[in-house]
């Protein structure tokens, strides 16, 4: 891990600021101009000065800090003012400086960087966190004047990783949580790998010292046992690219600790698993070239289907290109390899910091910039549109996780979706019509929940069904604004239509009771009805019913001038109800509190917004209604009803092994489906197991409980209410 690899060692070098003074400035003289290294070197002895008489925690003089931070940045090449801006970036905040003094000493353009550092020392807040977010808000609005705070800030949050083992544990844990929440996302999103990588690992080692070092020396062991094999397979793919006329370089690529350690979270596995895994960086002269070796490799070991990542065709969001892929190689080790030009190197290592080490190609960093002011942009609105920094500065935390996933269809195409988003979204980004029949997926070949988030590289199937229904909760965990849209569209369409039709039937259950129908009516009644009751037309007065919002009986006095009385009193006399067949839709509900099924005397009720809703007819609920006799429906079962119904049953066993495996493959074997499990409650040796089942009516319930009950492990079964 190299630099990284010192900071948690307990070896305190001996400090001399001068010295240190003086290696930076030779380093500044490789690229610099002699007057601006003598304006780095000025601003030394002004913060040398400055910070005279103040001492880290370590005992060390505080100008080390700014120096080490100066020095982060040539390593970078940055410009001359960012590299005085780094010395300077504390005198404002922790010294008597004021911002002006720095401006006349050194310019403006300095002053304004050191000053876009600082934090905001002189405002009271409530809480750190507060204090925390309004800092940063305050370093955000810094970042849209100048890209250079930034990057200052990122080189003094790595230098104060590294020195973080003289600090309380407390305090290095948060500091370490802050750092992977903010520093090295940002980090990410501007493209600065190297420093992405040591800020993750520092501060995994601040976190989780026993579980870093556990790791560290697993790494170290498999280091020596892997060698022998990855510089086999080096030299095969430079002797392949030789043969070919290709010039270029190939490079053992190692994971580091923090990818490692979330991996083994994520994935749940065990080390080996995650580190078996033989990484190869390809560089080469030009995007030609990348593609020629892509072809190389895959001529030397077979690719994994599904596994080639295109990222020069379709760049990251932080301008990170490369060619990705992973093969199966000799004794079947999994190799991955990435393939890319010097030039994209650069950028994906240095990011938008690419602008000033190589300023004679503008072309290798042009991408990196641009997409780092777009997102900078995105900050700034989010900001104006948040007034708490504590809503701000979440939001940014949600805003810095990779953005996008890339998934492939069956056919290999590339679909590009918001991070987070799920099959949902995207059987919705291949077409609506797919979105709505959606009933599974198939991600990478395994069957999946329709909620999961998908991952880069994943190929995704979806299956879907005629006559399926997009589902009300999907909105619940949809993330893209078509998905979202499209769903509320056709659960729109579809609870009119079936509004439309359940109204029908009500209201012409009401209206045959006394001896008419809709369609006998006279034209002038009807719509003299229709203006009276406030309907646009008739289509629109059958949706109101079908949704409960108006009484059928109520619509019918009104259409046929007799009395709402008469009319409801007439519709009970002649026994008219309304047939349950079960594809009524969202209209009609089943209440879960009694879980009605075909075969089960029930009862309907008008419910505002939803219909109607059946019960049992002996549900302890229905006494709620017996005050609202206007909101009753006879309703009944249709003969053969379509669907499965839930129903909870109760089953007391004895509590041994294997019970609950026995009594899922006997409900399986009587063709119902389980729709959860819950242990109830367990009294020595008897377990009470409370199963929600699908069944199609009472006789096939009534089988499902012959074959629970010869058991010998049950011991009572009963069919129960929520």
């Amino acid at each position: 891990m190299g630099r990284a690899g010192h900071a948690i060692t307990d070896e305190r070098p001996a400090s001399d600021p001068e010295r240190k003074a003086e290696e930076l400035c030779r380093l500044l003289s490789t690229y610099l101009e002699p007057e601006q290294v003598e304006l780095v070197y000025r601003a030394y002895r002004f913060g040398a000065q400055a910070h005279a008489h103040q001492r880290r925690l370590s005992g060390e003089p505080y100008i080390t800090h700014p120096l080490a931070v100066a020095q982060i940045l040539a390593e970078m090449r940055l410009d001359y003012q960012s590299i005085a801006a780094a010395i300077l970036h504390d005198v404002i905040e922790d010294t008597p400086t004021a911002k002006e003094h720095v401006a006349r000493e050194f310019g403006e353009e300095i002053a304004e960087l050191v000053d876009g550092v600082s934090k905001l020392t002189q405002i009271d807040f409530k809480s750190k966190a507060e204090a925390q977010a309004e800092n940063f808000r305050k370093m955000v609005l810094a970042m849209s004047r100048d890209i250079r705070v930034i990057l200052i800030k990122l080189a003094d949050r790595l230098h104060n990783m590294r020195t973080i083992w003289v600090m309380r544990p407390d305090k290095r844990r948060r500091i370490a949580q802050e750092t992977l929440e903010i520093y090295a996302p940002i980090a990410h999103r501007l493209g600065i790998n190297s420093m992405r990588v040591e800020l993750e690992d520092l501060s995994f080692a601040a976190m989780h010292p026993m579980r870093y070092r556990v790791l560290k020396e697993k790494l170290r062991r498999q280091r020596g046992v892997r060698g022998e094999t990855i510089e086999q397979v080096k030299k095969v793919i430079e002797n392949s690219m030789a043969e070919a006329g290709v010039r270029g370089e190939v490079i053992g690529r190692e994971k580091h600790l923090w990818s490692i350690y979330q991996k083994m979270r994520s994935k749940n596995r065990d080390f080996q698993d995650i580190f078996d895994v033989y990484g190869f960086r390809i560089l080469v002269e030009d995007v030609d070239s990348c593609y020629r070796v892509l072809g190389l490799l895959h001529g030397l070991y077979k690719p994994k289907p599904g596994r080639i990542k295109d990222y020069i065709a379709i760049p990251k969001a932080n301008g990170y290109q490369s060619l990705h892929t992973s093969l199966i190689g000799p004794r079947r080790i999994r190799i991955e390899a990435q393939v890319r030009t010097y030039e994209m190197d650069k950028v994906a290592e240095s990011g938008i910091a690419a602008h000033w080490m190589y300023k004679e190609n503008e072309q290798v960093s042009n991408t990196a910039q641009a997409r780092a002011r777009e997102w900078i942009k995105g900050l700034m609105e989010m900001q104006r549109s948040t007034a708490n920094p504590l809503e701000f500065i979440e939001s940014v935390k949600v805003d810095l996780q990779p953005d996008e996933v890339y998934v492939f269809t069956p056919k290999g195409d590339i679909m590009k979706l918001p991070r987070g988003a799920t099959v949902i979204d995207f059987a919705y980004s291949v077409h609506s019509d797919i979105g709505d029949s959606c009933i599974a997926a198939l991600v990478d070949h395994r069957l999946t929940p329709l909620r999961t988030e998908l991952s880069n590289g994943q190929t995704v199937e979806v299956i879907t069904a005629p006559g399926a229904r997009p589902n009300p909760a999907w909105l619940d965990f949809v993330v893209t604004a078509r998905a979202r849209s499209a769903i509320r569209q056709s659960l729109k369409r579809l609870k009119g239509e079936a509004a439309v039709n359940l109204g029908r039937r009500l209201l012409e259950q009401s209206l045959n009771a006394l001896g008419c129908s809709l369609d006998t009516l006279p034209g002038e009644q009807l719509q003299k009805a229709l203006e009276n009751l406030g309907a646009a037309n008739v289509e629109a007065l059958l949706e109101e019913i079908g949704l409960g919002q108006r009484m059928p009986w109520l619509v019918a006095q009104q259409l046929t001038g007799i009395s709402s009385e008469s009319a409801q009193a007439q519709t009970m006399r002649q026994g008219q109800r309304l047939v349950i067949r079960g594809t009524e839709g969202a209209v009609v509900t089943f209440a879960r509190c009694c879980h009605p099924i075909p075969g089960d005397p029930i009862v309907g009720f008008a419910s505002t917004g939803r219909g109607v809703v059946v019960h049992q007819r002996d549900c302890p609920n229905v006494r709620e209604y017996r005050n609202h006799p206007d909101k009753w429906i006879d309703v009944q079962w249709e003969d053969k009803v379509q669907g499965e119904f839930p129903v909870v049953l109760a089953v007391d066993v004895v509590n041994k092994r294997g019970v609950l495996a026995e009594l899922a493959s006997t409900i399986a074997d009587a063709e119902s489906n389980i729709e959860s499990v819950m242990l109830d409650e367990k009294e020595g040796m008897i377990a009470t197991i409370r199963f929600t089942i699908s069944v199609t009516d009472r006789t096939h319930l009534a089988r499902v409980m012959r074959r629970l009950r010869v058991l010998n492990s049950v011991v009572r079964l009963t069919r129960r209410r929520s």
